[in-house]
């Protein structure tokens, strides 16, 4: 996980992993990628008429995905779509246009972009780049228990089976691979609680940022 910080005051915070999520699961519902397989030349005609946005969720206090108008914040979290997503990432033409609207969302700065290319390709000279990473077998029980809550009929070795092999395409894969950038500030929350890795965030945010 990459965490790049644009500003000091972070006035939107948004995981733009969600965005390929959200063109994965339309290139599903369409019948674009069946069986794992995607049909490019389709992809690449609709392209441009497929919206992806986000909506700030003041009860949850997060932004939430929004595909073509509709709310699928849900839906991109499901086992579904994390088996097939880094098929779609992986695309060019999918990360150029994901890319471009990452970095027309941080033209007015006041930005924290959550993503696996953020300090790499997207914000290169971010004032802030953060990596956090953890061990799978922990990453893997966290995203079970996640899905666990949302009464998910799977198990843990799926999710760790499914988690290893993302992490595997998206480190490997020719365009904006995973990495850390060479400016990146290393953090292993593997042991760490939320509020142990909040309070060091913020205090690298105000030593670094002023």
């Amino acid at each position: 996980m990459v965490f790049s910080c644009k500003a000091m005051s972070a006035l939107i915070n948004l995981k733009v992993g969600a965005m390929y999520r959200a063109v994965c699961l339309y290139c599903l519902q369409e019948g674009i990628m069946v069986d794992g397989v995607i049909d490019e030349a389709r992809l690449l005609s609709v392209l441009d008429s497929i919206g992806v946005s986000f909506k700030y969720n003041s009860s949850k206090n997060a932004s939430e995905t929004i595909l073509n108008g509709v709310n699928v914040e849900q839906d991109i979290r499901g086992l579904w779509v994390s088996d097939n997503v880094s098929k779609v990432s992986k695309l060019k033409a999918v990360r150029k246009k994901m890319v471009y609207i990452q970095q027309e969302i941080g033209v007015a700065k006041g930005v924290v972009m959550d993503g696996r290319d953020i300090g790499t390709k997207v914000f290169p000279d971010a004032r802030l780049k953060l990596f956090v990473t953890a061990s799978s077998e922990i990453r893997a029980q966290r995203r079970y228990d996640e899905l666990v809550k949302k009464e998910e009929g799977i198990t843990y070795k799926e999710v760790l089976g499914n988690l290893t092999q993302r992490d595997n395409h998206d480190m490997n894969r020719e365009i904006n691979p995973l990495l850390q950038a060479k400016d990146a500030i290393l953090i292993d929350n593997s042991e760490l609680s939320i509020k142990t890795q909040n309070d060091l965030i913020n205090n690298l945010i105000e030593t670094k940022l002023g």
